[in-house]
């Protein structure tokens, strides 16, 4: 799994004003349980993603967080979690590119750097990689001519950030890397309408980059990885997870699929036994999500927007899997969407089961003989509490730790869930500030991260006897939301939001 997890430390918006508050340290208007209220890094306003890079060993260790969003990247010390110290930040006037400048896109308000919400890092070599969509500093993803590619950043130094070089490629939208970060796959957005004539007909697929050299990166354009992944139709390939075998899952329309790429496997497609490389990777497992959860008419195999499977050593951080699943059988995963309105369908956490689908069957799935996983268990707050109908109702990323996953939830806050009973998710906790907007939540040892596009950085720590999964736990639901927030958030849908062009309020835009 990518390093920024608690594990790591042991071993599409323009953000509104937040609401006046008396100091960092004041805990905001809204609805809290089970979770203490830090601090807020007011600087982090219009993040997507944080990171971590661990410095040194025992004594000497220091760990650095690393926050990215429409400003850039921001590095902080973490000697004190409760109270981060900046170091270091590379802003739009170091990530706008020529090809910006020439077409009159200066830095501004509504021309910035976008978006790379699942920040990668390499822990051996202390660099960042941020990608960067076609929609960066006024692009749009339809244009043949936007620029899309990846920024590698050196941090070997925190404290004084080295912008190594930027690559352009086919794709974007999000950057991960494959076999310990000596190779990057890149993938999403929707399809320039060139990409879309010629076969990427509902998104961008993975491209692969070798990063060994990062100062000369060699991608490879024309041997696109993840095809078909819809029922037979090239789509969307939004994001990439590593898990601990090796397995690299890939989340997007049409489902969620994991890829051998190192080392001899049989590939399930032609019965050969090959050695798997990044760009030719072996199948494993995995395929779309199940037909009760999506919309087959519009959206075969659902959405999904991330994901991860616990196996290897992270079971240790994931659930207790009684129920008569097997280590390393269950995944999870996002399945974002703003069409549901209240949280359900496809704007859920879904566990499913990766039985039965070993043999290549999520590559062979047609619209005639689709394949699909089954449905192990949902959480979503709708009937659990007083959902309204807001289009910021959706799931986004999480983490997991001790069997808890921690979830940003967009304008429904950051969510604690138990899934020690995979069949019966259920929340222990939540945090759902007024003026926020969550997109990402992360786990730091006792702490609980939040990536809040208008808020900033939240800190949040989790209450005593709330720290692990536990199967005797009870559920417990937020009250109605407060007419702040739903006021905050009908602002945000009304001047914020825009559906795509091609793949419309599957995934959101900035108007700007």
């Amino acid at each position: 799994m990518k390093l920024r997890r608690a594990a790591a430390f042991a071993a599409c918006l323009t953000a509104l004003a937040m609401p006046a508050a008396a100091s960092a340290a004041d805990p905001p208007a809204g609805a809290i349980k089970n979770m203490e209220f830090v601090k807020n890094l007011p600087e982090g306003r219009q993040s997507t993603a944080i990171n971590f890079l661990t410095y040194g060993t025992g004594s000497k260790e220091r760990v650095v967080m690393l926050i990215t969003g429409r400003f850039g990247l921001k590095t902080y010390d973490m000697a004190d979690p409760g109270d981060p110290v900046l170091l270091d930040e590379i802003g739009n006037d170091q990530l706008v590119l020529p090809y910006d400048l020439a077409l009159g896109r200066t830095p501004s308000a509504t021309r910035t750097y976008w978006q790379n919400e699942d920040m990668d890092v390499d822990q051996g070599r202390k660099l960042a990689f941020l990608s960067r969509d076609p929609r960066a500093f006024g692009g749009s993803t339809g244009s043949n001519t936007d620029v899309a590619g990846v920024y590698i950043v050196d941090a070997k130094d925190p404290a004084n950030l080295q912008l190594i070089t930027f690559k352009q490629l086919p794709t974007g939208h999000t950057t991960s890397c494959v076999n310990d970060c000596e190779f990057l796959w890149t993938g999403g957005p929707a399809s320039s309408t060139s990409q879309a004539a010629a076969g990427w007909t509902r998104g961008r697929p993975i491209i692969v980059t070798d990063v060994r050299d990062p100062a000369n990166p060699i991608s490879y354009p024309n041997q696109p990885v993840d095809l078909f992944r819809q029922d037979g139709v090239t789509a969307y390939s939004h994001d990439v997870d590593v898990d601990a075998t090796g397995v690299a899952w890939v989340s997007g329309l049409g489902g969620m699929r994991g890829y051998w790429t190192d080392g001899m496997h049989e590939d399930p497609l032609t019965g050969a036994v090959r050695r798997a490389t990044p760009l030719d990777p072996i199948p494993y497992a995995g395929g779309g999500f199940p037909d009760d959860a999506v919309d087959e008419v519009n959206n075969p195999g659902g959405w999904m927007h991330n994901g991860l499977r616990p196996a290897g050593a992270d079971l240790k951080h994931g659930p207790d899997l009684g129920q008569g699943y097997k280590p390393g059988e269950l995944v999870m995963g996002t399945e974002e969407d703003f069409n549901s309105t209240t949280c359900d369908g496809e704007g859920q956490f879904t566990i499913a089961s990766l039985k039965g689908s070993h043999d290549g069957e999520g590559w062979r799935s047609t619209p005639d003989d689709p394949f699909r996983l089954k449905k192990v268990g949902t959480w979503s707050p709708k009937d659990k509490e007083g959902t309204i109908p807001l289009n910021s109702c959706s799931a986004h990323y999480f983490d997991l730790q001790n069997g808890l996953v921690a979830y940003g939830w967009y304008g429904q806050g950051t969510r604690i869930l138990d899934i020690s009973d995979p069949e019966n998710p259920i929340q222990v906790a939540y945090f759902r500030p007024d003026g926020g907007n969550v997109w990402a939540s992360y786990w730091f040892g006792d702490y609980v991260l939040v990536a809040d596009n208008a808020r900033g950085i939240d800190i949040l720590k989790l209450t005593a006897g709330q720290k692990k999964a536990s199967a005797a736990r009870k559920e417990i639901a937020a009250p109605a939301m407060s007419k702040a927030q739903q006021s905050f958030l009908r602002e945000l849908e009304t001047d914020e939001f825009a559906a795509d062009p091609q793949l419309g309020w599957v995934c959101p835009l900035p108007r700007n």
